[in-house]
């Protein structure tokens, strides 16, 4: 069966998706028809459905030409540059008229990859730079060699049950790193440092979102410190990034099962990469400095739905072929993810899938030195000790399915 129509709902597509699949039918789209090949369309055009077509969203296209203006004749710095959101938002910068970029991550394999990607493609004036964020004396001379206008802050430790065991590690990257490349960015007058935040960061239940959300507190601090323009974005979850649900669910479906779900009532809100990474860089360009911007993540996917969908999607049944196990919430994870916290609300912009947060207000001296002393802190690689400092900074943080629990009821 081919649907053609190119105006269907996702939820209407899914609904006919389901009773076609269910009658053991192979499912194919058409593309678009400003897609097909000289205007007409190829057989080897017609496509095997993808989950991503049945996320339950709009995909979000941008054309803006202020993004044009915003990147013109600048120097832009990438963190995290060989990451699943930092490489593709230097693939999207790298359309610009960009005087110099510069990819920075540890990570040497990823970033060769993206090196070589970068040199197909004849980009042009790319610096690809292996650094390590937390290094103060690395980061200063790539500073001071290229002064960098803009900086993309994607470089973060983000698993959430890693995290939980490994505080020491969360801090010093999601915080004590963070805090340097911000200082760097104040100390040689960049226009603007835009951070990848999380919607694990809104009332925390980890160590993970505790460690990003005192990163957005620390970017709210120092707004007012100098010239630079402090702006925070925060998305769910990406389809397809290292380490995410849907490629999981494919390998476990490849090797015949069962796919694996934490909680049967587990929801997460989904967006593809590319769009995340186009909202970033707008939120970023629309930035006055000192915002925490929101996306329209559209509806919340439950997972165990997800698991169901995917499997069917391959030509199984479930529970016939593949089975779906229920393993257990992790340490530190949520049932539902939020995207603003109970005491926030937002502002509208002009383009109405990017939302500004109205955060709680803090005292800004206060936290700075909260921070520098929890750095300080971890140095000492003792787990409960960073984990309750974390949690005298972010008093909404309380853990959940987490051997830290028994800090949150010592001081309820």
């Amino acid at each position: 069966m081919i649907v053609s129509i190119q105006n269907i709902s996702s939820s209407n597509l899914l609904e006919k998706v389901d009773k076609l699949l269910s009658k053991s039918l192979k499912v194919k789209i058409v593309p678009p028809v400003k897609n097909w090949i000289d205007g007409t369309l190829e057989a080897a055009q017609i496509k095997e459905i993808k989950i991503e077509d049945l996320l339950g969203r709009k995909v979000i296209n941008i054309e803006n030409s202020l993004l044009k203006n915003e990147f013109d004749q600048k120097v832009i710095l990438i963190t995290g540059a060989a990451g699943s959101i930092g490489s593709e938002i230097a693939r999207q910068v790298s359309n610009y008229n960009y005087t110099k970029l510069i990819l920075v991550d540890q990570a040497e394999s990823p970033l060769y990859d993206l090196q070589q990607e970068f040199k197909q493609e004849k980009k042009k004036e790319v610096a690809f730079i292996i650094a390590d964020i937390r290094e103060e004396r690395r980061m200063t001379s790539i500073f001071k060699e290229y002064t960098p206008d803009i900086i993309f802050h994607a470089a973060a430790y983000k698993h959430v049950p890693l995290m939980e065991n490994n505080p020491y590690e969360a801090v010093n990257v999601n915080v004590c790193g963070t805090r340097l490349v911000m200082d760097l960015s104040l100390k040689y007058n960049a226009e603007k440092f835009v951070m990848v935040s999380t919607d694990k960061a809104v009332n925390p239940t980890n160590v993970m979102g505790a460690t990003k959300r005192i990163a957005e507190m620390y970017a709210t601090s120092i707004q007012n410190k100098g010239e630079t323009k402090f702006i925070t974005t925060r998305f769910g979850n990406v389809l397809g990034s290292n380490g995410s649900v849907i490629p999981l669910f494919k390998k476990q479906i490849e090797k015949g099962g069962p796919l694996t779900v934490t909680h049967k009532e587990i929801t997460r809100y989904f967006m593809t990469i590319p769009e995340a990474c186009q909202l970033v860089l707008e939120a970023g360009a629309m930035g006055k400095g000192g915002e925490i911007y929101v996306f329209d993540m559209g509806k919340s996917i439950k997972i165990f739905d997800l698991a169901q969908n995917m499997i069917q999607l391959s030509g199984l049944k479930y529970p016939e072929d593949i089975d779906i196990k229920i393993t257990g919430l992790r340490p530190g994870e949520k049932i539902y993810e939020e995207l603003l916290a109970n005491d926030e609300n937002t502002v509208q912009t002009y383009n109405d899938k990017i939302m500004i947060a109205k955060v709680r207000g803090f005292d800004l001296n206060s936290v700075q030195n909260e921070i520098i002393e929890l750095c300080t802190i971890s140095k000492s690689c003792n787990a409960i000790e960073i984990v309750k400092k974390i949690k005298s900074i972010v008093p909404e943080y309380k853990s959940q399915n987490s051997q830290y629990e028994a800090l949150d009821k010592k001081t309820s």
